[in-house]
């Protein structure tokens, strides 16, 4: 058991940028509810499995929409509370704890806010280690984890409550309804207890998290030597330099998509070139693939080493484009059909990084 406390937040919200990959929302305004939550109510309590009774229950809370669209509707903060407490009631159990869905940008630090208010612990575990754009894409889906029963609530205090077959369904519904409500609305799913945590979730990862934001907070500072530290920490790659040259970007069906172009400042007229929907998925060097999902493509202001997210990206920045391996506990039986390149609509191969 431990606490986050205010001088933790920059380092962890750095981290969720990072791991965000591009998606997971501007982790501004998460940063601001998190510190809020935490001089309100006190620091937030992290906490392994084994510190909790085995058949707790414990859930998870995010925000679920287009990433561009949090730039113009800040969240209340309410209707997380909302979705967590909407989600209990349908149950007939409250939680022991709350849980991030995913270790990228404001769905990080969301769930961290709402248990501070709450009054609930969070478990030092995720079910990606990055960021996904799409509900069923966890490894709790590859364990037969299901997301349902899952709600959602807007600020307004609208709520959805589901009941699905698969969590492919689950994305489905979900989507359908956040488009309904200005596609930026809080949700709260997977159900599980905390032995099913501690056994399918990846642990650990909100202090992984952590440890690359503080990492990345170094090379910021210009430390000596810090950005070698940061990439054999994050196990990563400078897989491109270079300027964005053009950015494609839309909102459609629930989702931020589009490409980013960039080329490189050594005369060697080499482009690469980013497909995204909400997170960056696949890069592309003049044409031919080099990092797909699920592996992490990064990309980090060359002056400034801050992670650039997918709704900040604009013409003319200069880049650096860093690869990382996904989670280990990804790479399981079915993995690919949850989260490789064909998941979302690419004809490749997934090759791992580094192999």
């Amino acid at each position: 058991m431990r606490s986050l406390t205010l001088d933790q937040v920059d380092d962890l919200a750095l981290g969720a940028t990072l791991l965000g990959t591009g998606g997971g929302g501007d982790p501004y305004v998460g940063r601001l509810m998190l510190r809020q939550a935490i001089r309100t109510h006190g620091p937030v309590t992290l906490m392994d499995p084994d510190e909790l009774p085995e058949d707790g229950l414990v859930m998870t809370v995010a925000v679920v929409g287009a990433p561009t669209v949090l730039l113009e509707k800040i969240p209340a903060g309410t209707e997380f509370v909302g979705a967590v407490r909407a989600l209990a009631a349908y149950m007939g159990r409250d939680p022991v704890a709350l849980m991030p869905i995913e270790v990228g940008g404001c769905n990080t630090l969301f769930p961290l806010a709402t248990a501070a208010e709450m009054g609930l612990p969070v478990l030092d575990a995720d079910g990606m280690r990055r960021a996904f754009p799409q509900i069923e894409m966890t490894v709790f889906t590859l364990a037969g984890i299901k997301a349902s029963p899952m709600t959602v609530a807007d600020e307004k205090g609208n709520l959805c409550v589901f009941e699905t077959t698969t969590n492919r369904l689950g994305e489905t519904l979900v989507r359908g309804a956040v488009m309904s409500l200005t596609l930026a609305n809080s949700f709260s799913s997977y159900s599980m207890t905390v032995a099913e945590v501690a056994r399918h979730a990846i642990l650990g990862s909100l202090t992984y998290c952590t440890d690359l934001g503080r990492h990345l907070s170094a090379v910021q500072r210009g430390e000596s030597g810090a950005f070698e530290r940061f990439l054999e920490a994050a196990e990563g790659t400078v897989i491109f330099s270079g300027t964005i040259v053009d950015v494609e970007r839309l909102t459609t069906e629930g989702f931020a998509k589009g490409t980013v172009t960039i080329e490189t400042r050594d005369g060697s007229d080499r482009t690469m070139q980013i497909a995204i929907q909400n997170e960056f998925l696949v890069a592309f060097e003049d044409g031919e693939p080099v990092v797909t999902v699920p592996d992490l493509i990064c990309i980090l202001d060359a002056e400034t080493a801050e992670p650039i997210t997918t709704e900040t990206l604009g013409y003319g920045q200069r880049v650096n484009v860093v690869a990382l391996p996904c989670a280990p506990e990804w790479h399981r039986e079915g993995m690919l059909d949850v989260v490789g390149p064909r998941a979302f609509g690419f004809d490749l191969e997934y090759r791992r990084l580094g192999a």
